[in-house]
């Protein structure tokens, strides 16, 4: 699911806001917001994760490949294949991985979410 700005939500789960506060000796309570709690999705921010090197050589070679590999020698053209065949579970990995989608919600109630991971929240 990816949620949109400006798309109305409610938490999916009660949501702790804060640890513990304690005074000396005493928990005093901590600050939660409950499920089904109503707001507005202000950002969503796509956090894709860093391509290592492997992938990055990957794509370095099999670009070079496909627009010079018909005019390689055969030798050459024989082995930039086999170092892109050895590459490419790694390039698969990385086309696999889901992005981590994060959001901010302003909640009726004044409160400010940022940051949150879009699966804690469901449409409204």
């Amino acid at each position: 699911m990816t949620l949109k700005a400006g798309q109305r939500v409610v938490l999916a789960a009660d949501t702790r806001l804060t640890d513990s506060v304690e005074v000396p000796g005493v928990v005093v309570g901590f600050l939660s917001l409950a499920a089904g709690t109503g707001g507005t999705v202000e950002q969503v921010v796509v956090h894709q994760e860093e391509s290592g090197d492997d992938v990055r050589e990957y794509e370095r070679l099999k670009s070079l490949l496909d627009s010079f590999g018909g005019q390689m020698p055969t030798e050459s053209r024989r082995q930039l294949e086999e170092k892109v065949g050895s590459l490419e579970p790694a390039w698969t990995a990385f086309q696999e991985r889901v992005p981590r989608v994060s959001v901010r919600v302003r909640f009726d109630n004044g409160f400010i979410l940022d940051g949150a991971q879009e699966d804690v929240f469901v449409p409204a």
